[in-house]
C-alpha cells in the first residue's frame, strides 16, 4: 500500500497549578493539564494517528504511562520517537490534518508557532501541518473547563526509493 490513514485522540483532565503544552508551546493559563508526561493532548493525539495509521498500537504502547522514563517527558520527543517508527516502517508524514477542542484559553494566536514547532520536531514542511481550535459551546467537560481534548487524522505514504 502507497498510502495509510491513521486517527488519534487524546484527553487530558484540567487543573489550576499545572502546565499547559499544546502542539510542542507552552501556553500561559491558570489551568494546565493532569498527566504523567507534559500532557500535551495535541501531540499525544498525533503520535496515536501516526501509530494507528501503520497498525503499530497506540501511545501508551509505546511510552506507558507507568513507566518512570516518561515522567514529565517532552511530548515533542515522543512525537520524534514516533516519526522515527513510521520511517523504519518505510513511511513519510504526507499530512496532518488536527484539532484541539478547548474552551479557554483561546488559541488561534497560538496556531502559527504550532504548526512550526510540529514541522520543525517532524521534518515536514508547515504546510503539511493543519492546526484548528474550537470550544464545545460551553458543553460538556471541555465547555465546563474540566479537560482539554485533541483529534487528528495524518495520511502516510511509502517512501520511494
Amino acid at each position: 500500500m502507497n498510502f495509510r490513514i491513521g486517527h488519534g485522540f487524546d484527553v487530558h483532565a484540567l487543573a489550576a497549578g499545572e502546565s499547559l503544552w499544546l502542539g510542542g508551546i507552552q501556553i500561559l493559563h491558570e489551568k494546565g493539564t493532569v498527566a504523567h508526561s507534559d500532557g500535551d493532548v495535541l501531540i499525544h493525539a498525533i503520535c496515536d494517528a501516526l501509530l494507528g495509521a501503520l497498525a503499530l498500537g497506540d501511545i501508551g504502547k509505546h511510552f506507558p504511562d507507568n513507566d518512570a522514563n516518561y515522567k514529565n517527558i517532552d511530548s515533542k520527543i515522543l512525537l520524534k520517537q514516533c516519526c522515527n517508527l513510521i520511517a523504519e516502517q518505510g513511511y513519510q508524514v504526507a499530512n496532518i490534518d488536527s484539532t484541539i477542542c478547548a474552551q479557554r484559553p483561546k488559541l488561534i494566536g497560538y496556531i502559527p508557532e504550532m504548526q512550526k514547532c510540529l514541522a520543525d520536531v517532524m521534518e515536514i514542511e508547515g504546510t503539511q501541518v493543519s492546526v484548528k481550535a474550537t470550544t464545545t459551546e460551553k458543553l460538556g467537560y471541555v465547555g465546563r473547563e474540566e479537560g482539554m481534548s485533541a483529534y487528528a487524522v495524518v495520511l502516510l505514504q511509502k517512501v520511494v526509493k
